[in-house]
């Protein structure tokens, strides 16, 4: 397995606690959850079952009634109910000979239908039961990671904090992806992994679509953007598949990609119309929870003023190229690669991975141990200075600030006179809004190095993409 080794820990040390464990994992959907808990286990499993996604209640009873035959359970009739299905259940762990049960309940959203009085017999099942039960160890995750979030982290009955263990699921990082697309046989350099990362992110899913008899590019163009291709209609399959109403969750989104700094709570409801209430906040905080969207604030903001930024590599690729894709050429993504909105593209693109990478750029700093706040700036025009927008900074708790410009050129970075005079510019007129303790560092991160020194610039440290490639 790539990556995961904290999370497959904590996993075995619910295995091994001795004590009654409810485990949730969560995560954006294709992040690999159902993958992690079965390679995990294996035929440790005591029960396992998938719900069906969008089916009647009696249907979905009728196929855990199948799951429960098929791994144990003799013959029964088919449960009327939750309640009645739980108490099967119940009677199939009771007769497993294994010391350890550990039953995997996955989809677990798909499951609760309307009025199907689901949560309230997982409820009974677990409070009045389950918790009691020193060799149990309960696993439960699904796609719909709001209805993990609304209905068991923010459970004001029975499942309020009876969870013992979460683990939010992450993407892979960068390395996670190299590893995984050499053992995918796919021989990609350095430069496609970093451009399959701009445009999939670290979705395990979609990377294993891809196939080692095609270019990147080729790839990209045949799964994402042809008509056939079998990822062409992801975006909103995704979103439907974790929401049950997405469209205001769409809104959102949708909202939050024309503006790459991000937007304020105000922002957002000014430009969606979206009325302000807890369930906006609850929306906010659900398109965090799936990884869709960072909230960040900086030090000279209060945080009503902090930003909400999409950051999900896939989403912002759909808005790019994928929505306005209908009806083009075939090979659409190979032909577009030389045109001026493909390269500002992977400007932008760039500037999200080494975003969602701070870990790694911190340690090649050598600040791994500092304290810092991390986050974008920008500030309009005034009288004593143009408006400015700085995508990274790093404020450090060693009274530095780091200033990132990050640049992609897979030839070489060149500085051009003009671009100096922006960088200098940007340093200037931060350090006029800077806390005046802080000295100001200045950080060229390009994707792979320069072809000139950039004299015009006092650059304080130059990284390169292959730091964002250490674990």
């Amino acid at each position: 397995m790539i990556g995961r080794t904290k999370e497959i820990r904590v996993l075995e040390e619910a295995f091994d606690s001795g004590r009654p464990e409810f485990v949730a994992v969560y995560g954006r959907r294709r992040v690999g959850k159902t993958y992690l808990i079965k390679e995990t286990f294996g035929d440790r499993l005591t029960f396992s079952y998938t719900g069906a996604f969008h089916c009647s209640t009696k249907t979905q009873l009728s196929y855990f009634h199948e799951a429960l035959q098929d791994q144990g359970l003799e013959k029964v009739a088919v449960p009327q109910t939750w309640a009645e299905a739980f108490r099967l259940l119940k009677q199939l762990i009771i007769e497993s000979a294994s010391k350890r049960k550990v039953v995997f309940l996955d989809e677990l959203p798909w499951m609760d239908a309307p009025r199907s009085g689901f949560v309230s017999a997982f409820e009974h099942f677990w409070n009045g039961w389950g918790a009691s039960r020193k060799d149990l160890l309960l696993i439960i995750c699904g796609s719909s990671t709001s209805w993990i979030i609304n209905k068991v982290f923010r459970n004001k009955g029975g499942l309020h904090n009876r969870v013992t263990r979460n683990i939010p699921l992450s993407p892979f990082s960068v390395r996670e992806c190299e590893e995984y697309a050499e053992s995918l046989g796919l021989g990609f350099s350095r430069n496609e992994i970093l451009e399959g990362y701009m445009v999939m992110g670290g979705i395990p899913l979609y990377w294993s679509k891809l196939d080692k008899g095609k270019s990147l590019a080729q790839n990209v163009n045949d799964i994402f953007l042809a008509e056939n291709g079998e990822l062409r209609y992801e975006f909103n399959d995704l979103y439907s598949s974790i929401f049950t109403h997405p469209e205001k969750y769409i809104k959102i989104i949708e909202c939050l990609s024309t503006k790459k700094t991000g937007m304020t709570r105000a922002d957002i409801i000014r430009n969606t119309g979206i009325e302000s209430n807890g369930k906006f906040s609850e929306m906010l905080e659900d398109l965090i929870q799936c990884g869709f969207v960072r909230k960040y604030c900086h030090t000279s903001k209060k945080v009503r003023d902090a930003l909400y930024q999409l950051v999900d590599c896939y989403t912002l690729f759909y808005y790019q190229f994928v929505r306005n894709a209908y009806g083009t050429d075939e090979n659409y993504w190979l032909k577009i690669l030389p045109t001026p909105a493909y390269h500002t593209w992977c400007g932008l693109a760039f500037e999200r991975v080494c975003l969602l990478h701070t870990r790694q750029i911190k340690s090649a700093l050598g600040i791994s141990g500092i304290l810092a706040n991390i986050f974008s700036w920008h500030i309009a025009k005034t009288e004593e200075h143009p408006g400015v927008q700085i995508d990274l900074l790093i404020d450090r708790a060693d009274n530095v600030v780091s200033l990132c410009e990050m640049k992609y050129a897979p030839n070489g970075y060149v500085m051009t006179a003009a671009e100096a005079d922006k960088i200098n510019t940007r340093m200037r007129v931060y350090s006029m809004y800077k806390p005046s303790k802080k000295g100001l560092q200045l950080v060229l991160i390009t994707s792979n190095g320069t072809s000139n020194k950039g004299k015009k610039v006092n650059i304080h440290r130059e990284l390169t993409a292959d730091c964002l490639f250490e674990l």
